[in-house]
């Protein structure tokens, strides 16, 4: 994805004053950064920012339930079933049963799989994912913390909407 100047890091930002808007455009530009950054994955790869993010999960962690790879993307777990079935279809993995259980599925990427994550852009898990993943514990609690507060304020929430991909990613 082409690399554009950061505004939220511009030497003017630093002595500009802080207020809602100025905190509103930060969303606008995470978010539709985001947005740009999926879309552009799905450009090059041909499956979703979501879809991508699991194959490399299963990529570094091949044989996992689908419960495991929804609780490793924060995703319910019929989502990923979804997303599964998706992957799946389009020749890009596998699932096995067990021969102890047959109930457990187990999923494995394919050779399809394998070469698509290869040649795919980076980051795999979204540049969203990615960067919350690269903050220290510290800013990461700060962070969450302070946006719990900011949840508060709203009057209206679905804490299900957590458990969903992003539009622009699935």
């Amino acid at each position: 994805m082409p690399q554009t100047q950061n505004p939220v890091t511009k030497p003017a930002d630093k002595h500009r004053q802080v207020s809602p808007l100025s905190v509103l455009q930060r969303f606008r530009v995470l978010i539709r950064t985001a947005q740009r950054h999926s879309q552009w994955i799905e450009r090059q790869s041909g499956v979703t920012g979501a879809q991508l993010w699991a194959l490399q999960e299963l990529s570094e962690a091949p044989g996992l339930r689908v419960g495991e790879l929804a609780n490793r993307m924060a995703l319910h777990q019929s989502t990923a079933s979804n997303m599964i079935d998706r992957l799946e279809t389009g020749g890009l993995i596998r699932k096995e049963r067990t021969s102890a259980d047959q109930r457990v599925v187990r999923l494995y990427l394919n050779d399809e799989g394998v070469a698509l994550l290869a040649r795919a852009p980076s980051p795999a898990r979204g540049i969203l994912p990615e960067a919350l993943r690269l903050l220290d514990v510290e800013d990461l609690t700060r962070l969450q913390t302070e946006l719990d507060g900011l949840l508060k304020q709203i009057k209206v929430l679905d804490d299900g909407f957590g458990m969903q991909p992003l539009p622009f990613t699935e």
